[in-house]
């Protein structure tokens, strides 16, 4: 059960690799795809892996970006290899805080590696958010140090409210499409975690 609901979410990142033209999963190069990761995780990401980036926008980028929706943003991509498999499988969680509204939202599925065509064959994580909910692609700037997020759509919750209520979704506009966060150390990551074991193991790295 745990393998299906898993291939149906890594179809729905396949999916979301439409907001950047390329192939994904079918025709990626093994070794590119490992040293994309080394990078993403500044190591091969072994048994269980994170990478954290944040971005809290200040006055004046806002002031210059007067239609960006978004004033934060927090972005966890985790790679694991469960104990009942041999395979990695990658995730991402991503908060968000808005310019004009209160509360945290976040949202979260499942990545596979994609090739962006459209920038010269650039390795890049597509994720993708279950029933249809869009999701985002993920990049590395050249020296590694920030995430690139690029969307259309993605489906965020509001942590506090119930599920019926919560839900939302982050569309691009003129200045929300893309997004640069900076890496940072993984448990400024740790509000993303719900889990009590994985959030011990991202407050003690």
């Amino acid at each position: 059960m745990k393998r299906t609901i898993w291939m149906s979410l890594a179809a729905a990142a396949i999916m979301v690799a439409a907001t950047s033209v390329g192939h994904a999963e079918d025709g990626i190069d093994n070794a590119k795809s490992d040293a994309f990761d080394v990078r993403m995780f500044t190591k091969p990401p072994g048994k269980k892996a994170y990478a954290c980036f944040v971005r809290r926008y200040d006055p004046g980028h806002l002031a210059r970006h007067p239609k960006q929706k978004v004033s934060a943003m927090k972005l966890l991509v985790t790679a694991e290899i469960p104990s009942d498999e041999n395979t990695t499988n990658y995730s991402f969680r991503l908060g968000v805080k808005y310019r004009h509204r209160s509360g945290d939202f976040d949202s979260s599925g499942f990545c596979s590696h994609i090739v962006a065509e459209d920038a010269g064959n650039e390795m890049r994580f597509g994720c993708g958010v279950d029933c249809d909910g869009g999701g985002i692609g993920v990049a590395l700037s050249k020296d590694d140090k920030s995430a690139v997020i690029r969307l259309e759509r993605v489906r965020i919750w509001q942590n506090n409210k119930p599920d019926e209520e919560a839900g939302d979704s982050l569309v691009a506009g003129a200045d929300d499409k893309i997004f640069r966060l900076d890496r940072i150390d993984t448990r400024e990551c740790a509000s993303l975690v719900t889990d009590r074991k994985e959030l011990a193991a991202i407050r003690h790295r």
